[in-house]
């Protein structure tokens, strides 16, 4: 039996397809969960209820922690450590392998230009603190030997389907209404995205792979080193719309953030769209030299093509 916490969400549903290449029961858990597969198991379960999550993760080989919680300080400093910590009791229980899913928060704001997996941990935000504590939460669990478990990273990513990518939300909607792409930061400089069937494959398959755990891994994510007028330019093109755009600084931002919650949570990630952002993958390309990464060009008509 293999589990998915945070099943429905960007990468729960690519996941549970992905497993299905390494076994027959998967059990997909979260608040309202819906199977992928006509034989999942669901179970409903707040994750940040012990109780709760004990009893999903029972008769677990294998537990990946893919949830996700809305985009606000608050909720993250009040229910990422706890729900760290309830996953992390249950697998110890039950002697199954966690494989959490992250972002790249965590890491040193110089970084930022070729994030690697040994890239400096010093987070600049408060939301990237947040990061770095429940990441270290399940690493020391690892070094005690009281826990088998791996952290897989993601860059920003985009795959069709998703209404929680930034770059679709920005770009690609925008431009379907007609209306000018909105890029966050400075257009000129590189922005690596991670495509999501692409970290769900991975995902499963280093969850699958013994030898992988006890490690931290960069999913797999197309080297091209695309700029944010390379990717207005790329869904203009492949949707055959007049390319229209505008750029929103970090002071327009914090204006905008006056009104719109969403945007004020956004301004202490602006360090990341002023500066190259290019995400390294080739611990895992060299690992695995037979998977295919998704050219940005591919992954852009896909999207286009989910409608």
């Amino acid at each position: 039996m293999q589990v998915i916490l945070g099943g429905g969400g960007a990468i729960g549903n690519e996941l549970a397809k992905a497993l299905k290449a390494y076994t027959p029961d998967i059990r997909i858990v979260s608040r309202t969960p819906q199977k992928v597969f006509e034989d999942d198991e669901t179970v409903a379960a707040d994750l940040t209820d012990a109780t709760a999550v004990n009893r999903a993760v029972a008769g677990a080989s294998v537990v990946y922690l893919v949830a996700g919680l809305p985009y606000k300080l608050r909720v993250w400093q009040e229910q990422w450590p706890q729900i760290m910590r309830n996953v992390i009791e249950a697998c110890k229980q039950h002697s199954a392998k966690l494989v959490f899913f992250d972002n790249i928060y965590l890491y040193d704001e110089k970084s930022v230009g070729r994030l690697t997996e040994t890239s400096p941990v010093n987070p600049p935000s408060k939301k990237g603190k947040v990061r770095a504590a429940i990441a270290q939460l399940l690493l020391d669990e690892v070094k005690q030997g009281g826990l088998t478990a791996m952290i897989v990273r993601a860059a920003d990513f985009y795959g069709p389907g998703i209404n929680t990518s930034m770059l679709q939300e920005t770009v690609y909607k925008p431009l379907k209404k007609g209306k000018a792409a909105m890029w966050m930061g400075n257009r000129s400089r590189i922005h690596s995205f991670t495509y999501t069937p692409d970290a769900a494959k991975a995902t499963a398959l280093l969850g699958n792979t013994p030898d992988a755990y006890n490690q931290v891994w960069h999913l797999p994510t197309s080297g091209e080193k695309l700029t944010g007028t390379d990717w207005i330019n790329l869904f203009a093109e492949n949707m055959h719309v007049k390319n229209k755009a505008m750029t929103v600084s970090t002071p327009m931002l914090r204006v905008l953030g006056l009104f719109n919650p969403l945007m004020k949570e956004m301004v202490e990630m602006m360090y990341q769209n002023n500066q190259d952002y290019y995400f390294d993958s080739s611990k895992f390309q060299t690992r695995f030299p037979d998977f295919t990464v998704t050219p940005y060009k591919e992954g852009v008509k896909e999207i286009i093509a989910a409608g």
